[in-house]
């Protein structure tokens, strides 16, 4: 009996010795693997992690916790923002869709992968199985189109909507909620975290304008709605994301708008709107902070296919002197400016091509054929005007409406960088 009580007390310390020596071999060999790679700071790391494309950062994140901690940091998100070159936002319709309305109680069976909007809103309520919340409106595909090289081609967000695309900034986007009670959306489609904001004074169709800003002071998104009322004045509420509330601020002076040719462009700390189609003398602005209006005075007098732009932080105007020329004019501030002519495009140039938007990071102009809707590059550094090859999708209707846009990671959600490690 006490040999066999031996023999297990021996047998159990031997299991015991074993196990400490498979542990201390283990130990050894995770610290040669760590040995073998070399220990980067956190700094060098993000400087690596920021010069990502969109779609790897999204995957980076998983990597491990301590880069997931350095992707969500809001110094990070604004540093890649900075990085990221601009597109074009737009929205493309579903085939046949406006012959069925749209049911947001499930994710069509020929799309599984997409994400709705709507859906998306109704998501925190409990959505009864027979009823569901029917949208008698068109569906489209929330789209973008990038250039690089010469070349165009469509990325894909995975998600739809009911709704307009009213403005965008910094990543987020405006879109109409075509939900029962209506209202706007903010969303980054990127994400896809959105919030719903109320409804404004209802106007009629076409007959008002929406601007969506930062203000840079104060980290904080204003949205501008401009609409004229049954006296035929133009009035302006302003909604701030802290408050999500609607507030009437005094509007443009009477006379100012002739009709909401198309939305504001965002610069120099404020919105600007071209008050009409062809033979505009000035142009209408708001100081986004200061929420004053104010009128500028053009240099010269703008014609249908001229157009405003941002172009490096600045503001721009893009007008057509005749048939083969183009002057570019910039502004670069509310007071004690006044426009300066930058370039003129002599080369390649053609009556009909009308200013979309300016390249972030290059600086080139992208422009819009009307006639068949091709898209032109003009290179301010070797200044050749060259057509834009289409390489992956279709080019998207001429009727698409398009908004100047950058992929990012950004919220609107309240942060103080200066806080943020």
């Amino acid at each position: 009996m006490a040999n066999s009580l031996a023999s297990k007390n021996v047998g159990l310390l031997r299991l015991v010795e074993e196990r400490s020596l498979t542990k201390k071999i283990e130990e050894e060999k995770k610290y040669k693997r760590e040995k073998q790679v070399p220990y980067l700071h956190k700094d060098c790391i993000s400087n690596i992690l920021v010069r990502l494309p969109l779609d790897s950062l999204q995957r980076s994140r998983f990597v491990c916790k301590p880069w997931y901690n350095i992707i969500k940091n809001p110094k990070f998100i604004d540093a890649h923002l900075h990085r990221s070159e601009s597109v074009l936002i737009f929205l493309s319709p579903f085939p046949n869709e406006s012959l069925y309305p749209f049911s947001v109680a499930s994710v069509p069976k020929e799309l599984p992968n997409t994400v709705s909007v709507e859906l998306n809103l109704l998501q925190p309520k409990p959505i009864p199985i027979f009823n569901h919340t029917t949208i008698n409106a068109p569906r489209f595909s929330v789209q973008f189109l990038e250039f690089k090289n010469d070349k165009s081609k469509i990325g894909e967000y995975s998600l739809s909507c009911s709704g307009n695309i009213r403005a965008t900034c910094n990543g987020l986007i405006l879109l109409d909620n075509k939900l029962k009670n209506g209202g706007l959306v903010v969303m980054n489609p990127v994400t896809r975290k959105l919030i719903a904001l109320p409804l404004g004074t209802l106007s009629r169709p076409h007959d008002e304008s929406y601007g969506f800003a930062l203000i840079d002071s104060t980290g904080e998104y204003k949205v501008v709605h401009l609409f004229r009322d049954e006296l035929r004045y133009v009035s302006c509420e302003i909604l701030s994301l802290r408050t999500k509330a609607w507030r009437e601020v005094n509007g443009p002076s009477f006379g100012f708008f002739n009709r909401f040719v198309d939305g504001p462009i965002s610069a120099i700390g404020g919105l600007h709107w071209i008050p009409q189609v062809d033979r505009s003398e000035y142009i209408v602005s708001i100081e986004v902070d200061k929420e004053k209006f104010h009128q500028i005075p053009l240099p010269r007098s703008s014609r249908t296919h001229d157009r405003i732009v941002d172009m490096g932080g600045v503001l721009c105007l893009v007008v057509h002197e005749d048939v083969n020329h183009i002057d570019i004019w910039i502004l670069k501030g509310f007071y004690g400016e006044v426009w300066t002519k930058y370039h003129s495009i002599t080369v390649g140039s053609i009556i009909d091509m009308v200013p979309l938007f300016s390249l972030r990071i290059k600086g080139d102009i992208i422009f819009k054929r009307d006639e068949n809707g091709s898209f032109y590059v003009y290179d301010f550094q070797h200044q050749e005007m060259r057509k834009v090859e289409m390489v992956e999708g279709c080019i998207p209707k001429s009727s698409a409406t398009y908004l100047p846009h950058v992929n990012s990671l950004v919220s609107w959600m309240e942060v103080n960088l200066d806080m943020c490690d």
